[in-house]
């Protein structure tokens, strides 16, 4: 008997029939002896709409109330998967992600997990039941119910999975694992038999949407080694795991284009130490994730100004605009210009590490397509380049040629 968490997303629990179909693959496991946590989002598109709700009442609603509005959207989920395990004759129970014991730290939109106590989840397993539990949630040490940001159930059955020690974690979605390309941009793309959590990482990072970045770096940290595969078909799906030697033979895994990123730029910036450490400070403090970073000196007309860019994603955008505002006399720059138009392009593979020549290579397919580089950023096993959105699908799918094929 083995104790299995199997996390379901948006799209896999999308209406009722999918829901039904959730609860006949669980059945399967359960009548094998195995015992079942399942994670479930909210149906596709429902925290979309509360979203909207919420916005059409003021573009910045309350985070505290908006985790209390976005939180209602699984538990509709598990308790509709309760039901439709019932009706199979199976034991089930839901719980929110605070009766499962999640507890997180206090920002409300993007809480971090800090513990699990699954003590109820437990028993209510060894009572015989098959246990649903409400992705995306916990709660503050205090009780308050907060939100783990988008793609937060991949990290609550991640989070579950090395809390109850579980024998297998399967993340569930509408594609049947991780690809070298998103196959819709990139229709040559190939489906990977395993990858690395670096890679895997990376990714997330760059914008791949299979798996939430965060939950990720919890697998890596506490080795929770996860199949992603999908809820559509019985096929295999990719492994994620701790990275072997045969992974190295190959020097770019995949292509990444994350459509999801904004760009501010602050022009006349004095430079003068203290004045970026006081402007990331703020955004960092109002929970703005920045990505890259680029920033140019210049000494004409007299005194040292520099303009400095920065991505953030595109809904912390209008956010960072308001604190970039706010900080318009105290820093002295001259003027902020934020831009919606642009695409994060990256490649990734831990075979880079040993290879020379990947960039150079990049940038001549790039050159090749026309394309311009506005920001560039590496590590060991990825390089990214911010460019013209309207390019991007183009750029990506010659990467993908010129790297894998």
């Amino acid at each position: 008997m083995a104790l299995i968490v199997q996390k379901f997303g948006g799209t896999s629990v999308g209406n009722t029939d999918r829901i039904k179909n959730v609860a006949r693959r669980v059945a399967r496991y359960r009548e094998q002896g195995d015992q079942v946590v399942v994670v479930v989002s909210a149906m596709s598109g429902v925290t979309d709409g509360l979203l909207k709700l919420a916005r059409e009442i003021t573009p910045l609603p309350d985070e505290r109330e908006t985790d209390m509005l976005l939180a209602t959207g699984e538990q509709q989920t598990i308790a509709l998967t309760a039901i439709a395990l019932h009706s199979l004759g199976l034991k089930a129970v839901s719980f929110t992600g605070a009766q499962a014991g999640i507890v997180t730290d206090l920002v409300h939109t993007k809480a971090r997990i800090q513990n699990i106590s699954p003590a109820e989840v437990h028993r209510a397993l060894d009572a015989g039941n098959v246990v649903i539990v409400a992705g995306f949630q916990g709660r503050t040490p205090d009780g308050q119910i907060t939100t783990l940001g988008r793609g937060g159930s991949d990290l609550s059955a991640i989070a579950l999975a090395g809390a109850l020690k579980a024998d297998l974690c399967q993340i569930y979605t509408d594609v049947d694992g991780v690809y070298t390309a998103d196959p819709r941009i990139v229709p040559t793309a190939r489906k990977l038999a395993e990858i690395s959590y670096d890679e895997m990482l990376e990714m997330a990072g760059a914008g791949s949407k299979v798996m939430q970045l965060r939950s990720v770096e919890f697998a890596k940290k506490f080795n929770v080694v996860f199949e992603v595969r999908s809820s559509l078909n019985d096929n295999p799906g990719t492994i994620v795991k701790e990275e072997s030697t045969s992974m190295e033979s190959v020097v770019v895994r995949g292509v990444s284009l994350d459509k999801n990123q904004a760009k501010i730029t602050l022009f006349g910036v004095p430079d003068r130490p203290g004045r970026a450490a006081r402007i990331f400070r703020a955004l960092a403090d109002a929970s703005v994730n920045v990505d890259m970073i680029v920033q140019n000196a210049s000494h004409a007309g007299g005194s040292p100004m520099t303009d400095l860019s920065f991505t953030v994603d595109k809904p912390d955008l209008l956010k960072a605009n308001q604190i970039i505002a706010g900080l318009k006399t105290e820093v002295g720059f001259r003027e902020a210009v934020a831009t919606e138009n642009i695409g994060k392009l990256s490649i990734v593979g831990v075979g880079m590490r040993s290879h020379a020549g990947v960039a150079a290579k990049m940038f001549d397919v790039l050159a090749h397509e026309d394309v311009n580089i506005d920001m560039i950023s590496t590590s060991e096993i990825k390089v990214s380049v911010v460019i013209d959105l309207a390019k991007g699908e183009a750029a990506t799918r010659a990467l993908h040629q010129a790297f894998i094929g």
